[in-house]
């Protein structure tokens, strides 16, 4: 079985590694599959993207698309246009495809139109926020999927109701909590540490780049004002998005609890979180693994394609506002963390199963 293997963004990287590492093990055993690894080139910032590959282990892609930015319209073209080439040069019995963003679904529409089979690691979450760009990706990628790789139940159900065959739905776990796993012995100190005084539990970790929170400069002031003075003495680490450094520009913030930082590669980034007394932040995969760390989490949203770590994990829906979220946190300070489990099969084994089950479909 040849399966050519789709990255574009810095979630994907944390996905397919333990991809990559399960397929390399069965290739040890003597199993008969090997992979091709297509990087779109979505995201093209060192930061971003190479770092990652250098950190987890991931092999040097076998091809760099260098699709880089654009509208959505004008990078998910880039993408099918590059990615139809890939495909006619290296034929493949299998396209997987991880995730949400625009790599995701393009990719996949590629393959279904070569006849070739696609999987979809991550399938069926969904949000029910049409004004998501990543929602549409899901949408659009679940309705052409083959085989169905999933993280919850919850996710199952989705996919049965949009009419997909109960014998192609596999309910495997969570693949980034496969990579949490599998680096939390290597996970290490950023170089800002001692110089910030951070010690456990004495900061916490903010992140935004969702356009309801960061996409208007003058909202987006006031929702970092209004964090920064609600926090006490704890310290605010803010490793920025390009994007909103973009925003924000040369505004003078007159902040005494966040320090800027550049975007963290993941063994540090994981360090931080696992150290931190709570989360901020409007990322859906970073309450994933604050839900396996046993961290708060406050997610700046006004819905989740994760109820899992909401109804069994540590994170907490609080809106986009300076208002819910300051209530919500003070509840916090109060009454101290909630009680808080680990959804089913994230055991980091999620890969390995996908891999089986890939292979009894040869």
């Amino acid at each position: 079985m040849r399966i050519t293997i789709v990255a574009g963004a810095r979630p994907n990287f944390i996905k397919i590694a333990p991809i990559i590492k399960a397929i390399e093990k069965k290739q040890n055993e003597g199993a008969g599959i090997s992979y091709r690894l297509v990087h779109t080139g979505q995201h093209y910032d060192k930061n971003l993207s190479d770092t990652f590959f250098e950190e987890l282990n991931i092999p040097h892609p076998n091809a760099n698309l260098e699709v880089k930015s654009g509208s959505q319209s004008v990078q998910t073209a880039a993408i099918m246009i590059a990615f139809e080439q890939e495909l006619l040069q290296n034929p493949c019995e299998l396209v997987l495809v991880v995730g949400d963003v625009n790599s995701t679904m393009a990719c996949a529409i590629v393959a279904k139109k070569l006849n070739i089979k696609v999987t979809h690691v991550e399938a069926g979450i969904r949000s029910g926020d049409m004004t998501m760009p990543e929602e549409i990706n899901r949408i659009v990628t679940d309705s052409i999927t083959d085989y169905y790789f999933t993280t919850s139940t919850w996710a199952g159900q989705n996919l049965l109701k949009y009419g997909a065959e109960p014998s192609t739905i596999h309910f495997v776990g969570n693949v980034m909590i496969d990579t949490l796993h599998q680096n939390l012995d290597r996970i290490s100190a950023p170089v800002f540490w001692k110089e910030f005084g951070l010690e456990n539990g004495n900061y916490i970790i903010l992140t935004l780049h969702r356009p309801a929170n960061v996409d208007e400069e003058k909202s987006l002031i006031n929702l970092l004002e209004g964090i920064d003075s609600m926090v006490g003495n704890k310290k605010i680490i803010f490793p920025i998005h390009p994007r909103t450094k973009a925003i924000l520009g040369e505004t003078n913030l007159q902040l005494k609890n966040i320090l800027f930082v550049e975007p963290q590669g993941y063994l540090n980034f994981m360090y931080l979180i696992k150290n931190s007394f709570a989360v901020i932040t409007d990322s859906g995969g970073i309450s994933e693994e604050t839900t396996v760390l046993g961290i708060p989490c406050f997610t700046m949203r006004n819905n989740t394609e994760r109820p899992e770590t909401q109804t069994i994990g540590t994170n907490t829906l609080v809106g986009t506002s300076i208002e819910n979220l300051e209530k919500f946190f003070s509840a916090f300070l109060q009454n101290g963390p909630r009680k808080a489990g680990i959804p089913e099969l994230w055991d980091g084994k999620a890969s390995e199963r996908i891999i089986d089950i890939l292979l009894s479909k040869k």
